[in-house]
């Protein structure tokens, strides 16, 4: 059994606008909303979203194109996407750690023996930006990796002027992160993620 299938809450809800044809027959329609893991398929549409996000703001990429399809061939099921009327809108990918706090082969390396979920970025498409699909989103995947058994925590780093938005989501700062790219420096975060047992007994998962 997949983790999605065995997850009923990411599971999307398909939300359809009535919509008739000329005849008064109702068509099909793609959903308006819906949440999913992604796919290697799914790369460049990331990777477009990503690139307009943070070149602007940071010059660079957390994830270049190849290593977004390395990560989504390798963990797809540590990944999540929002689609709108079928197009991605918003994306989070991760990979598994297995140490205490993030180094530099953080950014490269999934360690499937890992508890601990490194989220490399998230990332919202320009045309819906401030409409609150970033916190939605994360809280989503939060939910996600609660009924995954080998999740124990969520680590990421960031630039000191997102710590207050990550802080909002739950997450606490343990200082500052060795990792460095280029001349940018990061702040650690992480947020602790409940035991599968308990979830399953409160969430259906």
């Amino acid at each position: 059994m997949s983790a999605l299938s065995a997850l009923p809450f990411l599971k999307p809800v398909h939300l359809r606008s009535p919509r008739s044809s000329p005849g008064g027959q109702r068509r099909h329609t793609l959903p308006a909303s819906e949440f999913r893991c992604l796919s290697p398929e799914d790369a460049v549409s990331v990777f477009e979203i990503e690139r307009e996000a943070f070149i602007s703001v940071s010059g660079d990429c957390p994830l270049h194109l190849d290593e977004i399809r390395h990560f989504l061939n390798l963990c797809p099921e540590l990944s999540l996407g929002w689609f709108e009327e079928g197009r991605l809108v918003a994306f989070i990918i991760g990979s598994l750690w297995d140490q205490e706090r993030l180094s530099q082969a953080a950014l490269t390396l999934h360690k499937p023996q890992g508890s601990a979920v490194h989220i490399h970025v998230l990332a919202v498409h320009r045309t819906v930006r401030q409409q609150g699909k970033g916190s939605i989103l994360m809280w989503r995947y939060l939910q996600y990796l609660r009924c995954l058994p080998f999740a124990r925590r969520a680590l990421l780093m960031c630039e000191d002027f997102l710590v207050p938005f990550y802080q909002k989501c739950g997450f606490e700062a343990l200082g500052p992160c060795e990792v460095t790219v280029g001349e940018l420096a990061f702040v650690e975060m992480q947020h602790p993620v409940r035991g599968h047992a308990f979830m399953r007994r409160n969430s259906g998962c």
